[in-house]
């Protein structure tokens, strides 16, 4: 028998009990949700998105009981009688029945109009996580899940990849420490969770001011300044990326610009500095304890590069790429100061300013007659039609199925030729109190097979806050909130599109640097004539779509000056990538040499270190800061290759679905790309696509 199919057949037999048992809770749930609110079920949907905090309480419960037992089982494996059925098996059907029984959990803290329900979530999050975390460390399930590695039973890739991924989880928590070595580690977790605390604490305490004349603003909106407080005859401006942006761009005195750049640049200080470089040795203490050389190679080492060393070489190609373009830039804005100020040296401070002066002069684009074309509805429509003509797929609304708020839509989604039910997404899209204030995607359930031998398929949740429609009319979108909703929406349909056979290697729950790379690829869809136009309506009469010299003008204000602000953010993520896999770095030293030489010779504003203000390095991107650059440049060479000449070839669109999006991450994700192009992916579209229309 293949193995591909024998692993299908194990998983049926196996973990028969377990499906009992979470499916009659399933059951009674949704007889009682039913009799209490007659909505319509989904078929392969088994969610439940409307729990009272109660309800929540007792599920979270069943959840962390009915996983004990699991592991327990697994764990009581005599070690000469392990399988895939009694060892792998139970724990894939784990992950596929009490996935969406946790996303039921945990996304009411996002969504729910009940600030009680949103405590509960809140506290049910936690809990599970810490419940989890113990899951991981769990010695007993695995040294069974080694014996059976070792075993070397045939298997099919995927349940290979599967197989692997669990024991590399439980590796990657120190079960392969000794109880003394474990506690150490456990107080290195603890010490870096408070160091992360300290630096972002240090940056929200910032409350420091400039005192600042009108003539010092010169150049500064009157809406602006009307909103400052006055203080001792001047205005007061807050040290808040809020005020600073604008004045970096608007402010036609230099010394001023300088000024709050400077000041605004020392925000986190010396003591953020001195909190880092500790933070920094921690995490390589960490990552020695278990067995990696740095901290970087620790984060990396699930991600597409691998290595650290695949990341800084990557890192400095990019730079010296684009090095040509960005000279050319500079000199661009040099010769703007000259005229403007008589002065061509550059500074920091005035890159955002002649920026927006070049912008002024090579863009003719008024942002705010460019809102009145995207009207909420209208961008949805379009975006909806874009996606279902591009991938072949059929969005159906559900008038009656059940929801959390009355504002929130539900859709099925069908593949157009074979008429498969392939998921479900819902869209709360509007804004309201109490709900998470940002756009993003939330799985609700992941597509895999059960034992049984029928499918979940998968569902999402689109967040966003919209404006409400007022007097019956559609609210319009500013530009970069439809490319935000459309870049989230993407995820939406690579979640939809996955059928991978475990659940763990659903589409969003896949390494770091792929994730992102479909949706950046279809970000490009914003900035092309043929599908802004279906996106887009005069709101007043939605028959005058946008104009093509308007398309082309918001393309060109994208990649307007694309080398230097690449260079910004290259010099950040080397710095990041450098201290954590180097020991005892001098970070401001470190900076002061690198910043002249990715910069071109701008030196660094005296008194500054970006790395005291830049909580990406701090927490949530540690080592992993280059990744958003990885994933565009993988998504410039899939838009290039295979789209820029046909935008809305199904053809096309129905093979990157199946090619790319359908594995999710039941393949390598490099390799995924490799397959997908012929060849290795390549730097060179990106920088053609970033620089062509930069001057």
């Amino acid at each position: 028998m293949e193995p591909r199919r024998r692993e299908r057949r194990v998983i049926a037999v196996a973990g028969a009990a377990a499906l009992v048992a979470v499916g009659l809770n399933i059951a009674f749930s949704a007889v009682a949700a039913h009799r209490r609110r007659k909505r319509r079920e989904l078929p392969g949907f088994t969610a439940q998105v409307n729990l009272s905090a109660a309800e929540i309480k007792r599920l979270t419960d069943r959840i962390i009981a009915k996983a004990k037992e699991t592991y327990d089982s697994v764990a009581a494996v005599p070690l000469d009688k392990v399988s895939f059925a009694n060892v792998v098996a139970p724990l894939a059907e784990l992950d596929a029945l009490q996935f969406p029984l946790v996303q039921a959990c945990v996304l009411p803290r996002m969504v729910s109009p009940s600030e009680d329900v949103r405590k509960a979530s809140a506290e049910a999050e936690k809990q599970l996580d810490y419940y989890f975390a113990l899951c991981r460390q769990r010695e007993d399930v695995y040294r069974v899940l080694k014996a059976f590695a070792v075993k070397g039973e045939r298997l099919g890739p995927e349940a290979t990849r599967f197989l692997q991924g669990l024991v590399k989880d439980f590796e990657r928590n120190g079960v392969k420490l000794s109880q003394s070595k474990r506690k150490e580690m456990e107080k290195l977790k603890s010490y870096i969770a408070e160091l992360n605390l300290k630096y972002l604490q240090n940056l929200n305490d910032f409350t420091k001011f400039l005192l600042l004349s009108e003539d010092e603003l010169a150049g500064m909106p009157f809406e602006f300044l009307k909103d400052l407080e006055k203080a001792d005859g001047k205005l007061k401006v807050p040290l808040t990326s809020y005020h600073v942006t604008p004045i970096l761009e608007h402010c036609r005195v230099g010394s001023t610009r300088k000024q709050i750049a400077v000041a605004y640049g020392q925000k986190g200080g010396k003591d953020n500095i001195g909190i880092l470089e500790n933070l920094v040795q921690q995490r390589h203490k960490f990552a020695r304890l278990l067995g990696y050389a740095n901290y970087a190679d620790f984060a990396i080492e699930p991600r597409m590069p691998r290595t650290s060393r695949k990341v800084l070489e990557f890192l400095e190609e990019m730079s010296e790429q684009l090095s040509d373009v960005a000279n050319k830039e500079l000199s661009i804005l040099k010769d703007l100061k000259m005229k403007e100020e008589g002065d061509a040296q550059l500074g920091m401070e005035d890159l955002l300013y002649y920026m927006k002066r070049a912008e002024e002069f090579k863009i003719h684009l008024d942002i705010g007659e460019i809102k009145q074309y995207f009207p909420v509805s209208l961008v949805l429509s379009g975006m909806l039609k874009m996606f279902q003509d591009l991938f072949a797929l059929r969005f159906d609304e559900i008038k009656d199925a059940e929801v959390w708020h009355d504002t929130v839509s539900v859709f099925s989604v069908w593949d157009a030729s074979s008429s498969d039910c392939l998921g479900y997404f819902f869209l709360d899209i509007f804004a309201r109190e109490g709900k998470y204030a940002h756009t993003c995607v939330v799985t609700l359930q992941n597509g895999c097979l059960c034992s049984n031998g029928t499918r979940k398929v998968p569902a999402a949740v689109l967040l966003s806050q919209c404006p409400k429609e007022l007097d019956g009319n559609s609210a319009l979108l500013r530009f970069p909130e439809v490319v935000r909703l459309f870049h989230e929406f993407s995820h939406v349909v690579h979640h939809i599109s996955n059928r991978a056979t475990f659940s763990r290697f659903s589409a969003l729950r896949l390494e770091g640097d792929f994730a992102e790379i479909p949706s950046l690829l279809l970000e490009n869809w914003c900035y092309e004539s043929i599908s802004l136009k279906m996106m887009s309506g005069f709101h007043q009469d939605i028959t005058k779509s946008i104009t093509s010299e308007s398309c082309q003008s918001l393309k060109r204000r994208r990649d307007l000056f694309a080398g230097l602000k690449m260079k910004q953010e290259i010099l950040l993520c080397l710095v990041d990538q450098i201290i954590h896999s180097s020991e005892n770095v001098d970070i401001d030293s470190l900076i002061k040499e690198l910043h002249p030489k990715v910069m071109l010779g701008i030196p660094l504003l005296e008194g500054t270190s970006p790395a005291s203000c830049f909580p990406r390095i701090a927490i949530g991107y540690d080592a992993v800061c280059y990744s958003y650059i990885w994933s565009e440049v993988f998504a410039a060479d899939l838009f290039v290759s295979k789209f820029k000449d046909d935008l809305l070839n199904q053809h096309a669109g129905l093979r990157f679905r199946n090619k790319v999006l359908a594995p999710g991450g039941s393949k390598d994700s490099l390799e995924i790309i490799t397959d997908y192009l012929g060849r290795e992916p390549s730097l060179q579209p990106f920088i053609q696509c970033k620089t062509r229309n930069s001057l």
